[in-house]
């Protein structure tokens, strides 16, 4: 059994290197435009306009951290930044076209080498991956893929 563990436990670390490579590549199409940081901020701004204390939060910053990420982005034309009409003292951001557009082409680049690495597998094998990796993503106590969060994974201290 703890042969079985060993030999699992290389093939899901060598499937994440995989993926993490993916993830470096489909991001660099974009690194003249934005850093990871930065990325990282569109992606949770892109789930919908947000209050700059809560998307501080949500990266683990300080909220002027975010505050002059997000000039940047803003003056980048990435973000637009405005006042809450329900609290003047609040900032709301959300993405421009640009910024939208950056975050699909990045999340596209990175679903298509997904999705061409799958097609040369056979289908029933695709089929048994789907169930290995939901019962993972359970084990992991994962949430579903509806579920909001930052850069598609959890906080595991929430």
């Amino acid at each position: 059994m703890a042969d079985d563990l060993e030999a699992v436990t290389s093939a899901v670390l060598t499937a994440s290197r995989v993926l993490v490579a993916i993830s470096a590549r489909s991001l660099a199409a974009a690194e003249d435009r934005v850093t990871l940081p930065q990325f990282r901020m569109l992606l949770v701004v892109g789930q919908g306009e947000t209050k700059l204390v809560t998307l501080a939060e949500r990266l683990g910053v300080n909220p002027s951290t975010a505050m002059r990420m997000a000039d940047r982005l803003a003056a980048a034309g990435l973000l637009k930044r405005e006042v809450n009409p329900q609290n003047r003292r609040e900032t709301l951001l959300r993405l421009t076209g640009i910024g939208r557009r950056i975050v699909d082409e990045v999340t596209a680049r990175r679903e298509a080498e997904i999705a061409a690495i799958l097609a040369r597998m056979p289908a029933p094998r695709r089929q048994a991956l789907i169930t290995a990796m939901r019962e993972f993503t359970d084990a992991a106590g994962e949430p579903p893929t509806t579920a909001s969060f930052p850069l598609g994974w959890p906080d595991p201290s929430s």
